[in-house]
């Protein structure tokens, strides 16, 4: 029995590592669970898997947990609630998959701690990859990747040394409107935005993969879980998201790993790893689907892809910049206070007006996140 305790469980990562539970009752076991405002399907998975922990947006949701729990939950809330969720004794991994960069305290308290780490939430490597992956390597903690595309390499990579890996190329669907030139991208609705050809996903995700910021982000992301230089990095669009991401090593082998499009795989690789247990999800026939298809990259057509590039080869603050202005700016996308077209242009204009500074503290990369998301609301 694996003891669970997961961050995000009313999104769409957190249900579906739900789903992996549910399949597996003799494996799994629920200890703690945050949320942010969801409180009725919250108290919903209280009641199911008994938690005996649970953390909520703000003291208002987590008055109105109390008055429903009992006393055998402990209900907390704020950045101090999903740091205790993070850091609590009995789990044995930690399944971070908040969205933004909020996740990055209470992952850093889940190291500190020892815990295994499940990471879904790619802006905590984009934000503070270097004190990540530094504090982990201190502690001895493995981080298990649970994105389609990192989970993938990861897999590809087994038995591998770093010295071997030539480059490693992440798969991209294209997104909402991966067919659209950039003039028919001027009018495009908020709903056309969340209708995802591929995957089930939240809303911020969604729009992200339609401007390709997510594939960007994963770029950076890849950078410090396999650490490997940007140039050894490609983005290929892969419209049936079945090779997941592909590794070609120094004698010109190229491992891939296939699959359907459906992150209850990945995730629970990276519950069971390093076993892999059965999985009710649909079995992969390639002889169904009949052929796979593949376009170059065009960073003309997607520049939030091009913006991550340079990013993150710039180094020090530049990333942080570009995942809080993109954070804001999809926000207000999905508030209707912009056009699709203004995402890429509050981003690259945010970029413009910060000079890059040293971020070697959390306090210092809170600070430079904060004067981005001024920046970009501003803009």
């Amino acid at each position: 029995m694996k003891n669970i305790s997961l961050l995000g469980s009313t999104g769409s990562i957190g249900t579906q590592t739900l789903d992996i539970v549910d399949q597996h009752p003799d494996k799994f076991q629920i200890i703690a669970l945050s949320a942010g405002s969801n409180i009725e399907l919250l108290k919903q998975q209280i009641d199911k898997y008994s938690p005996r922990l649970v953390s909520v947006a703000t003291k208002e949701h987590a008055e109105q947990l109390s008055a429903y729990v009992s006393s055998s939950v402990q209900v907390m809330y704020g950045e101090q609630g999903l740091i205790e969720v993070a850091a609590v004794s009995e789990a044995d991994i930690v399944v971070t998959a908040i969205m933004g960069s909020r996740g990055l305290p209470a992952t850093l308290a889940a190291i500190d701690a020892g815990k295994q780490i499940g990471l879904a939430n790619k802006e905590t490597l984009v934000t503070a990859g270097h004190i990540v992956m530094e504090r982990a390597k201190q502690r001895g903690v493995q981080i298990l990747p649970i994105d389609s595309e990192h989970s993938a390499i990861f897999q590809c990579l087994n038995g591998e040394t770093r010295k071997q890996i030539e480059r490693i190329t992440l798969t991209a669907s294209g997104g909402s409107f991966r067919d659209y030139t950039r003039e028919q991208l001027t009018n495009v609705s908020v709903e056309q935005a969340l209708k995802h050809p591929n995957w089930s996903m939240g809303a911020k995700i969604t729009i992200d993969s339609a401007t390709m910021a997510n594939k960007g982000l994963e770029v950076i992301e890849a950078h410090w879980l396999f650490d490997v230089s940007y140039e050894q990095i490609d983005v290929v669009i892969h419209p049936e998201s079945i090779i997941h991401s592909y590794v070609e090593f120094v004698d010109r082998s190229v491992v891939a790993q296939l699959g359907m499009p459906d992150m209850r795989v990945p995730i629970q690789y990276a519950l069971t790893y390093p076993d892999r247990i059965a999985n009710k999800t649909e079995r992969l026939s390639l002889a169904q689907i009949g052929q796979l298809n593949f376009r170059p990259m065009d960073t003309e057509r997607y520049p939030m892809l091009r913006l991550a590039f340079e990013c993150g080869k710039a180094g020090l603050s530049a990333p942080i910049v570009y995942n809080a202005a993109n954070e804001v700016a999809v926000d207000r996308f999905l508030k209707k206070e912009i056009s699709f077209l203004d995402i890429e242009r509050v981003v690259e204009t945010a970029l413009s007006k910060h000079a890059g500074c040293e971020v070697d503290t959390i306090e210092a990369i809170v600070a430079v996140d904060q004067e981005a998301r001024a920046i970009a609301a501003a803009i």
